[in-house]
């Protein structure tokens, strides 16, 4: 298995080599192609020369016609020589096409061979294509010329020079590519490296979390290339959100070991009280009828506690279903008025002021908006003192002023929000347990006053244990965002508690 980076240098180097080839191949034909054109030309002038000359053989033999001969062939003005080259063979041929001797000079085993390489000499003599002839293993470019009495000279250039210039070049050629793949290779090596870098920190940041480190992302590299920064940025996008619901997850199962952990603490006490009071009894350590009658009541305040612990278990599994609310237009000011009525009757000394007039018209379900009201004076009636001032208020309006002097609308004009807000002078709360307010089961002690129970028990801000199953306010904050409304909390030790709620107007509100 071969890495990217071996692949784009051999992919490199393929291509380079292809093109190296090709040129190499175009050059050394164009070379030559000129050489031998340069030879091809020079050959024909020749020819040209001695056919326009007119001259017979016995007239090249005798020695004026020579001398004639060679004052005719003197290089004219441009430089340009009418003489074949001096490695050109020039052979007579008779009209059957043997050799025969020339300017006096009987012809030589070479000229012979020329001779016999010819087939058709009266061909060459009309054509402008040279012929190619090898005579001993040399490469030679032939041509052929009719003298005046019908003799045929024969010419050949050898080529053997323009053979190994090609050869030459070739060799060059070769060189100077393996040089250059060399540094190819090098360089593509080299920039590989450092464009595939951000993919190396990709697979040392994907080690790293399946190893554990949530954290790591990729970093931004300094030469940033729009595809593999594309690729970055969606990689650390993926890896937020699986660190973000790796962390809710871990969250909601934390959550679920409390809530299972407290639901059974909180279960287990009513029963180990119930339980108790009947080994009691079974024993018969219940003699007097007062004592069996404080047993029973106290059974049947623990049996009703737990039936109320479970109801409200019951109603935050419902609220984390999600359920299909029946909603419906529910005027919240005749429910907060209602809850205000309710605590009058259970704690007719606690001065209680209410700011509810007209109808504040919200979409919703009226037997959790009723819940939402009702546990919210009732964790005040359990968690502050009975003469502790409590103000509820309704607003309609955009932000937080639906509140006390906040400015928001007081029955006129139509804001999209109503606002419920509950406003006690009890203790207060610390900030961290105003942090965990809405966690399930939690319950804050503390404060210097005590309520009184249905039971007859000592609980709340003075007595032994806080009382109420710490669900209260977690399922205010579950029925408010399953209409789509939020609550938040504002609180101080020793200055009480204020709790808004916030729900979406219904289009029919109307004012007072």
């Amino acid at each position: 298995m071969h890495s990217l980076r071996a692949r784009l240098t051999l992919v490199n180097l393929a291509l380079l080599a292809l093109g190296i080839v090709a040129a190499t191949v175009v050059s050394l034909m164009g070379m030559r192609h000129y050489l031998l054109d340069s030879v091809d030309s020079e050959l024909i002038a020749s020819r040209n020369a001695l056919q326009g000359a007119g001259l017979t053989r016995k007239q090249i033999d005798s020695l004026s016609a020579i001398g004639a001969l060679r004052e005719q062939f003197e290089p004219d003005k441009t430089g340009a020589s009418t003489l074949p080259p001096p490695e050109t063979i020039l052979v007579a041929l008779d009209a059957k096409g043997s050799p025969i001797s020339f300017a006096g000079v009987a012809p030589t085993e070479r000229q012979r061979g020329l001779a016999a390489a010819v087939d058709d000499p009266a061909a060459l003599t009309r054509s402008d294509e040279m012929a190619e002839l090898s005579l001993g293993g040399d490469p030679y470019r032939t041509t052929g010329a009719r003298l005046g009495d019908g003799t045929y000279i024969l010419m050949a250039t050898n080529t053997e020079a323009v053979r190994d210039g090609v050869k030459k070049a070739l060799r060059f050629d070769l060189a100077f590519g393996t040089v250059l793949l060399a540094l190819l290779a090098l360089l593509t090596m080299l920039g590989a490296q450092h464009r595939l870098r951000p993919l190396e920190d990709m697979v040392e940041t994907a080690s790293s979390i399946a190893e554990g480190d949530l954290t790591r992302r990729v970093p931004a590299g300094r030469d940033r290339v729009t595809e593999i920064e594309q690729l970055r940025v969606a990689l650390n996008s993926m890896l937020h959100q699986v660190e973000s619901a790796f962390e809710t997850r871990e969250h909601s199962a934390a959550q679920l070991r409390r809530f299972v952990a407290d639901a059974s603490h909180e279960l287990r006490t009513p029963l180990s009280a119930i339980r108790g009071y009947l080994q009691l009894y079974d024993k018969g350590m219940l003699r007097e009828p007062a004592e069996r009658t404080r047993a029973l009541a106290r059974m049947n305040a623990e049996a009703d506690r737990m039936g109320r612990l479970v109801d409200e278990l019951l109603t935050l599994a419902r609220l984390d279903q999600q359920p299909q609310l029946r909603m419906s237009p529910v005027d919240l000011s005749r429910l907060v008025r209602d809850a205000a009525d309710d605590l009058r009757a259970q704690q007719p000394q606690r001065p209680l002021a209410v700011r509810a007039d007209g109808s504040m018209i919200v979409q919703g379900d009226e037997s959790g908006l009723r819940q939402v009201v009702g546990n919210l004076l009732a964790n005040v009636r359990a968690h502050t003192p009975a003469e502790a001032r409590v103000r509820v208020e309704l607003a309609r309006g955009n932000d937080e002023g639906g509140g006390r002097g906040g400015g928001g609308d007081r029955g006129g004009g139509g804001g999209g929000t109503v606002w419920l807000r509950v406003e006690d002078e009890g203790p207060g709360m610390s900030p961290e347990d105003a942090d965990r307010i809405f966690d399930r089961f939690f319950r804050a002690v503390g404060g210097t006053e005590s309520v009184e129970t249905a039971s007859g028990e000592t609980d709340g801000p003075g007595g032994a244990r806080p009382v109420g199953s710490g669900l209260g306010m977690a399922i205010v904050q579950a029925v408010v965002a399953s209409h789509g409304g939020r609550v938040t909390v504002r609180t101080a030790p020793g200055e009480g508690l204020v709790v808004m709620v916030a729900l979406p107007a219904d289009a029919r509100t109307i004012g007072p």
